[in-house]
């Protein structure tokens, strides 16, 4: 559906985006994942066609559309602010790319009428001003608006980073529900990982302008392919080589390795274990209601384990021994700089 073929982005001296190589399949739900400043942004606008290359190709549906003005290449965006016209009514943000295309006014309402019903816009919000409605409202607008021009393909970016937290996870699910509803390409920038994980099919974790991985969020959180997508994504902890001394299983003392909190288990000190385990002692205990982060003094170091709340009543307090069990397949290796 999309292809990125060695695609360059510089301005001046800075390179943006170095040599992407990029498919994205028909109907799925892709996310450009990074920190600020990788070139995720500039990458879904060179996409948009608001920026040119200054290297490479970008193909839609087999088509090079690399010089194609922005128009013509079939694609609707909702920018981080949303970018609505606050003198117009909701209705009239919603038509206003089929009043440019020349729509018939009678077209242009049934249309805006079956997109705002799909998309949870009250039939009574349509006559009020957009300063009149909520930050979750505008942005439901602001889709409504790029969909209702039927684009073969939707790019978002960030458009969820102006919201609170609850309205976020309430509006990421029906985002999800929509895509899926209306089956449209969807290509979604941002940097939150969590976002990513939970509403994407498949993810490119891009870090300064370079790709870094792509694969579904199984395989970008667990089989992280680099160390810094392994840093980015989610908790882990840095294992010392005394520490990994202590698991053996064949690991390497000398790489970089690392392992999430959740994938360690926690047991008393004589507590038998059926799979490698250190001695440790309590530190510290974090409680975040579904689960607790102890913090336990293992060898040279310390490690973070994530326990959840209903999987033991047992609760340590600091200066406890305990046992934290490691099972070497959760492990993340890299070699040695």
């Amino acid at each position: 559906m999309i292809r990125f073929d060695d695609v360059e982005v510089a301005f001046g001296d800075h390179r943006a985006v170095s040599h992407l190589d990029l498919e994205i399949q028909e109907g799925e739900f892709f996310t450009l994942l990074g920190p600020s400043g990788c070139g995720k942004t500039t990458a879904l606008r060179t996409l948009a066609g608001f920026i040119q290359p200054t290297g490479g190709s970008i193909h839609i549906a087999g088509r090079d559309v690399t010089r194609v003005p922005s128009e013509k290449r079939g694609v609707g965006m909702v920018f981080q602010n949303y970018a609505l016209f606050p003198s117009m009514n909701v209705r009239d943000n919603i038509a206003f790319g089929m009043s440019v295309q020349k729509v018939s006014k009678a077209e242009r309402n049934r249309r805006v009428d079956e997109i705002a019903e799909r998309t949870g816009l009250a039939s009574a919000q349509l006559d009020k001003n957009v300063s009149e409605l909520s930050g979750g409202q505008q942005q439901r607008v602001a889709i409504a608006r790029a969909l209702v021009l039927t684009p073969r393909i939707l790019l978002l970016d960030e458009p969820l980073s102006n919201l609170d937290a609850k309205l976020r996870v309430q509006l990421r699910e029906q985002l999800k529900e929509l895509q899926h509803e209306v089956g449209v390409t969807t290509v979604y920038v941002t940097h939150d990982q969590e976002e990513a994980l939970t509403l994407s099919d498949r993810i490119a974790v891009l870090d300064a302008g370079r790709l870094q991985q792509v694969g579904t969020p199984e395989e970008i959180y667990d089989r992280s392919a680099t160390p810094f997508v392994c840093r980015f994504i989610g908790e882990n902890n840095r294992l010392t080589s005394a520490q990994l001394a202590g698991i053996g299983a064949g690991l390497d003392p000398a790489a970089e390795s690392y392992v999430r909190p959740e994938k360690l288990r926690l047991d008393a000190a004589d507590a038998a274990a059926s799979a490698p385990a250190l001695d440790g002692t309590i530190v510290d205990r974090t409680y975040h209601g579904s689960h607790s982060v102890y913090t336990v003094a293992v060898a040279d170091s310390t490690l973070r384990v994530s326990v959840p709340a209903a999987a033991s009543a047992r609760r340590w307090n600091p200066g406890d021994a305990v046992r934290v069990g490691v099972d070497p397949q959760w492990i993340l290796q890299y070699p040695a700089a």
